[in-house]
């Protein structure tokens, strides 16, 4: 059910975006209106219908004007663009990732971390939002840029679509951590990344049916796959976000809080908490206490400065 935007919370959202031409922005009511629209995306839905200066339906989805984005990021430079991502339809927010990555020097980890991460209907959602964008399909931009041998499986991962369910066949799931297991132990001169079965295996499974398959292949093997993989990144980033995203998310986030990170470490802040804030934030929390023995607000105020810090707290909901 629909939540009514109230005239204030409106009020609010339309003073920040009126900064367009020099007229200022009201950071502390941004950081405040942050907060209370936690968990209420719905009424960001609203906000985008409502704007129809900023925003146009495409597709199934409201998307940003282009010029809009290129003056509202000059902006809210002071907050690292969090308003205009979270202002942002996630479909089309994925789908600016993607692009920025294929076409920039970003890591691919990014393509696996929105393939692996998203649900079925999401990650569907971004590759139409790619699509209406950018007048590609998310799957050739990855065939054709990603010279690298993990190529195939990204196509793959990308392409999915995969099965929500909670039914699990043990006996199948038990087989695949078998059929994954000899491709690791049997890996030699050709990269264990190009193995078709291993392929097969992790962009068309369900995740609840891989988790299990992790399960049993260290209970077979005696390791997480995790550290049988070696040197294999791609597939060991694939694996941890297929199965656990809290975990993944806790440990992108201490690489982007360290000294010395680079500026797309350092953007993976805002990514990670604008994109999960509605989803796991409670959960990735909780994991990056278990994982580093520190609260995650804590680190966060301590290493990011002014408006920018309490916008992130106020996602992350100290």
């Amino acid at each position: 059910m629909d939540v009514p935007l109230a005239a204030e919370e409106c009020e609010a959202i339309t003073r920040a975006f009126s900064g367009l031409g020099g007229l200022g922005v009201d950071e502390e009511a941004l950081v405040s209106a942050l907060g209370k629209w936690r968990h209420q995306p719905e009424k960001r839905a609203q906000l985008r219908k409502s704007f129809a200066g900023f925003f146009t339906a495409d597709g199934g989805f409201e998307r940003f004007e282009d010029d809009y984005i290129h003056y509202l990021k000059i902006e809210f430079a002071r907050f690292k663009n969090i308003m205009v991502l979270w202002a942002m339809h996630p479909w089309e927010r994925d789908a600016r990732w993607a692009n920025d990555v294929l076409h920039k020097a970003h890591p691919f980890d990014i393509i696996v971390e929105i393939a692996c991460t998203r649900s079925s209907e999401e990650l569907l959602g971004a590759r139409i939002a790619y699509h209406a964008l950018f007048h590609r399909s998310l799957e050739e931009d990855v065939a054709y840029h990603v010279r690298e041998n993990f190529s195939n499986l990204l196509v793959g991962l990308v392409s999915a679509y995969r099965y929500e369910g909670d039914s699990i066949n043990e006996e199948m799931a038990k087989s695949e951590a078998k059929t994954l297991g000899t491709a690791i132990k049997s890996a030699g001169v050709r990269n264990l990344v190009e193995n078709g079965e291993v392929i097969r295996i992790l962009t068309t499974r369900s995740k609840p049916h891989l988790r299990v398959t992790f399960k049993y292949y260290r209970e077979m093997y005696g390791k997480s796959i995790e550290e049988d993989l070696g040197d294999e990144l791609c597939l060991q980033e694939t694996v941890q976000c297929l199965d656990s995203p809290p975990k993944y998310f806790s440990k992108v986030m201490d690489e982007t809080l360290k000294d010395g990170a680079d500026k797309n470490t350092k953007d993976a802040l805002t990514r990670v908490i604008v994109s999960r804030a509605d989803v796991d934030m409670e959960e990735i929390k909780a994991a990056y206490h278990e994982q580093y023995g520190a609260q995650l607000e804590d680190v966060i105020a301590m290493k990011t400065l002014g408006n920018y810090r309490d916008a992130l707290l106020s996602l992350v909901g100290q």
